[in-house]
């Protein structure tokens, strides 16, 4: 048992020794920068202020990313206000080129038939051959009249004879 006592007082004195000697390291307050309690407090923020400067800060952070989506928004709208009125106008633009070329089909129709009335919408080779048709008539007259002249220089020369033997 001896040795069990020992232990025991042993066991105190080490932890009283120890207990001095931890409060020995701690420093004690310092006369030249001394702040109450109260003002080192108020230095360190709480973990609720905390908490809120970062919800003030995220929520700054999200008010600004909502401008600029809202920003994107109008941006967007006066691209399909534009976009639309864009549409409106080739629409009117196609409608009045259709309307021109209706037009356009009308007034070829009533010329085409007016130049098949006129003889005038005859293809290339119909006026080929009329025009051969047309050289050929010219070439018959031709002969006729160069036969006729030739009747006529005979008649006038029998007529001359028969004056000459008069």
């Amino acid at each position: 048992m001896n040795r069990l006592a020992v232990g025991l007082i042993t066991t105190t004195e080490y932890s009283e020794w120890w207990v001095r000697r931890i409060n020995d390291n701690i420093l004690g307050p310092s006369l030249e920068n001394s702040q109450s309690i109260e003002e080192y407090l108020s230095v360190v923020p709480t973990e609720l202020e905390i908490i809120k400067q970062d919800f003030e800060r995220k929520s700054a952070e999200l008010e600004k990313k909502i401008e600029q989506i809202e920003e994107e928004k109008v941006n967007l709208r006066l691209d399909t206000d534009v976009q639309k009125l864009e549409a409106d106008n080739l629409r009117k633009g196609k409608k009045k080129a259709e309307e021109e070329l209706d037009s356009l089909k009308t007034d070829y129709k009533r010329l085409r038939l007016s130049m098949r009335t006129t003889g005038l919408g005859k293809t290339s080779e119909q006026w080929r051959e009329e025009i051969q048709e047309e050289k050929n008539r010219s070439d018959r007259w031709e002969r006729k009249f160069q036969e006729v002249q030739a009747r006529n220089e005979a008649l006038e020369r029998s007529l001359s004879e028969s004056q000459k033997e008069k």
